[in-house]
């Protein structure tokens, strides 16, 4: 497999599909949050300065029927340009016959983004027109790079049947895959104790395949969030209004079996901050987890609770994070998360390794202003789940396994 940092670009034309699925402003359309744009600067500046130049390619939003001009790449242009200290070309089309001859005449150290790969169905739903699409992206291009990790779970034609166009030296992972991939196989295979998962979120059901996959490796199991309820009343708690799947009591139960023959400590909410409604104005609440009166909903972790977590976090060596501890979105009930993405902090500058993963903990860490205090920051919610599930994502086995 070919590895970014041995590889010379000069001379090279590479198309990079990146993930440039940014928020927008409603009105104005400018970039409100830059995150990934900033992701995947390391590996376009690689290309341009090795002398070779950059053709980028992603989607943006979900477009039902074709273009849409609240789709178009063209408005992130100006906030790429302005990080590359480049004049970014723009295409508006991805495979028309004026984006080819664009492609082919770009000079050494021109960056050029393609229109919205989504706005044509071959990308990723009509399944016959795939390969031809991927043979106009890749037409002109010399060398194929996927750095976009958050896409990396999903077989669509940019992702990864365009790899087939290119030979086994000139396809590789960009910067931000590779440190993704390392980060994610640091927490899975590291043999550093205590090692600690913590799972947030709403539901069991969303989380039982990444939790079945790290117990064997783990040695505590940080349970947040509203799934918290979910186990409290499979233990035969009072959970009042507060969120349950009612369906899943015994998947609780199983995983609190499993954790135990694996020798992990579970570690569920004692005490909560309860609601009588679900809105940022409602009235608030103390109670334990396991006594929620009726008519009152838990949607925060109490302070018991966090001394707790916080202990737990404070002593362990390698800690993943996926999922909020409560509706932190609303600031009365944003105090648990907020304790978390701290202690977290705390425990990487006294020497853990941590990782933060899925778009609410990311948000949470973001909120805190504190990415740059935790050993790493996923870019792919679904996609980091995947890979940690064990499950094979195709746009890594596209490259990964030749």
């Amino acid at each position: 497999m070919q590895i970014i940092d041995n590889y010379n670009f000069a001379g090279k034309k590479a198309i990079v599909r990146v993930d440039f699925n940014v928020p927008l402003d409603k009105e104005t359309l400018a970039v409100t949050d830059d995150t990934r744009i900033r992701g995947a600067l390391p590996t376009i500046k690689k290309i341009i300065s090795d002398g070779g130049s950059a053709i980028l390619m992603s989607h943006l939003g979900r477009p039902k029927e074709g273009p849409e001009e609240k789709f178009s790449l063209k408005h992130i242009i100006s906030t790429l340009s302005g990080h590359l200290g480049v004049d970014v070309k723009f295409v508006n089309d991805c495979i028309s016959e004026e984006a080819i001859a664009t492609k082919k005449a770009l000079n050494p150290g021109e960056v050029l983004v393609l229109e919205n790969l989504r706005f044509y169905k071959q990308e990723n739903k009509d399944k016959q027109g795939m390969k031809d699409f991927a043979a106009k992206l890749a037409e002109g291009a010399d060398v194929y790079v996927n750095d976009a990790f958050g896409t990396a779970h999903r077989a669509h034609a940019s992702t990864a049947i365009i790899a087939e166009f290119f030979s086994e030296e000139n396809k590789m992972f960009g910067f931000l895959i590779n440190n993704e991939l390392k980060s994610m196989d640091k927490v899975i295979k590291s043999t550093d104790k205590p090692k600690t998962a913590i799972m947030g979120g709403a539901k069991v059901s969303d989380k039982i395949q990444i939790i079945s996959r790290l117990l064997p490796s783990i040695d505590n199991l940080v349970i947040g969030g509203g799934m918290t309820y979910t186990f409290i009343k499979a233990q035969g708690g009072q959970i009042g209004n507060s969120l349950c799947e009612n369906d899943k009591l015994d998947l609780a139960l199983d995983i609190i079996k499993k954790a135990k023959e694996n020798n992990v400590k579970v570690y569920i909410p004692t005490d909560a901050v309860n609601a009588d409604k679900f809105d940022a104005e409602a009235n608030t609440d103390l109670s334990k987890t396991n006594e929620t009166p009726d008519g009152w909903m838990g949607l925060d972790i109490g302070e018991d609770t966090i001394k707790t977590f916080s202990e737990v976090i404070a002593s362990s060596k390698v800690v993943l994070w996926n999922g909020p501890m409560g509706v932190f979105e609303m600031d009365k009930f944003s105090k648990g998360t907020s304790a978390v993405a701290k202690a977290l902090a705390k425990a990487t500058s006294n020497g853990a390794f941590t990782l933060i993963g899925g778009g609410d903990s990311v948000a949470a860490i973001n909120k805190n202003k504190l990415a740059n205090d935790v050993s790493y920051v996923s870019t792919g919610g679904g996609a980091m789940l995947e890979y940690m599930e064990g499950k094979e994502l195709p746009g890594i086995k596209a490259i990964r396994n030749q």
